[in-house]
């Protein structure tokens, strides 16, 4: 697999000599996070055939059978302070429409803040986690993505075969994950030169692809549930809501989840 994707990359990719591949792993972002302790440099990547443990935002599952999607874990080691990254999650989601699209001709929706989706079904997920020097400053983010790419309807398991899809099952054709795989590290390259000086660009660009946006939504926080209408995201990624007695909220990600009135989206 590392084989074929290295074929796949154009040669100007930049990280060529720190691509890591095993066959099969616990998670790939808990896996890089301790290589990133340990000094590993800008731009190390590691992926994965079969994830036992993969994980998503607020510590849910991540559904990643052997052979069926691509499991990527990147390493970035950007000269900033945190609050300089707080649109990364939306940043890495246009580059992963990106690669999608580059790959298998068709541009997924993002559902604010970090799941791919096409019509009303889940294609993957997106999670970033920061980590810190003694002294409080950046020393690190990693970034974990999971895209479903050969599954058909039948693969999943039956608690989300509704609302799960694959690159393959809407493209109608068999996708490659090491194709695709080769696809996401460029694009996550080409996201990286332009990170912190085209934030503008990048959250126009989110917008854009953002299906959240103008509908009704429901925002969890626990066991409270408010109901609302998904006006914008802002300067910082954040999402802005206004509920039906006249208010609005501004909503980072790591506060809640949003569904849609009527489900999934």
């Amino acid at each position: 697999m590392k084989q074929d994707i290295l074929r796949s990359l154009s040669p100007d990719y930049p990280w060529g000599d720190r691509i890591e591949y095993f066959p099969t792993i616990g998670s790939t972002n808990d896996f890089l996070k301790a290589l990133a302790k340990q000094g590993a440099p800008h731009g190390t990547a590691v992926l994965a055939g079969l994830q036992t443990g993969g994980h998503g935002r607020l510590g849910r599952s991540f559904h990643s059978p052997e052979g069926m999607g691509v499991y990527l874990s990147l390493l970035l080691r950007p000269e900033c302070l945190p609050t300089q990254l707080m649109h990364l999650t939306c940043a890495t989601a246009v580059a992963m429409c990106d690669a999608v699209e580059k790959t298998a001709g068709f541009r997924p929706g993002i559902k604010w803040t970090n799941d791919l989706v096409y019509g009303r079904r889940k294609l993957g997920g997106i999670l970033t986690e920061l980590g810190f020097t003694p002294k409080g400053t950046l020393d690190y983010a990693v970034i974990g993505i999971g895209i479903n790419c050969r599954q058909q309807e039948a693969d999943f398991p039956e608690e989300i075969r509704q609302i799960a899809a694959s690159v393959s099952m809407v493209s109608g054709t068999d996708i490659s994950p090491a194709r695709l795989a080769a696809a996401m590290l460029e694009a996550l390259a080409q996201m990286d030169a332009h990170l912190l000086t085209g934030k503008e660009a990048i959250l126009d660009a989110y917008r854009m692809d953002c299906v959240t946006l103008g509908k009704e939504i429901s925002v969890l926080r626990g066991d409270d549930v408010r109901h609302g209408t998904a006006l914008s995201v802002d300067d910082e990624g954040a999402l802005v809501v206004a509920y039906p007695d006249g208010t609005q909220e501004t909503i980072n990600a790591g506060e809640v989840s949003i569904r849609g009135m009527y489900g999934y989206l």
